[in-house]
């Protein structure tokens, strides 16, 4: 259950901030919810890749920080990816990816 609430909390972010910033343009609410389970599933995969030598290349001081670039990264590919999903800059990006760690931090201290 708390999956799914995490899932549709993070997802109305996404589509919050789509409809508050003209760099981020999302469909629907049902895009919102594909483009975070996308998100997600890049962060897991190709983002662990990314994140282990980067963290190694700053010995673990920075691992916010990486985790914030990498996750930018992946919410671009995640645009490449998806038609119903754009995001025009890497400023946007890096600000859904604020987002949405600030929402899942809060959402883990509540759940």
């Amino acid at each position: 259950m708390d999956f799914i609430i995490k899932v549709l909390v993070n997802a109305a972010v996404i589509f919050f901030l789509s409809n508050q910033m003209s760099s981020i343009k999302v469909k629907s609410y049902g895009s919102a919810i594909w483009v975070f389970l996308l998100i997600g599933l890049l962060n897991a995969s190709i983002g662990f890749l990314l994140r282990l030598p980067m963290n190694l290349l700053t010995l673990f001081l920075l691992c916010f920080v990486v985790r914030l670039i990498v996750s930018a990264v992946m919410i671009k590919l995640a645009s490449k990816l998806y038609s119903g999903f754009e995001v025009k800059n890497w400023t946007a990006a890096f600000l859904l990816a604020v987002a949405l760690a600030i929402t899942s931090y809060f959402l883990d201290k509540i759940l």
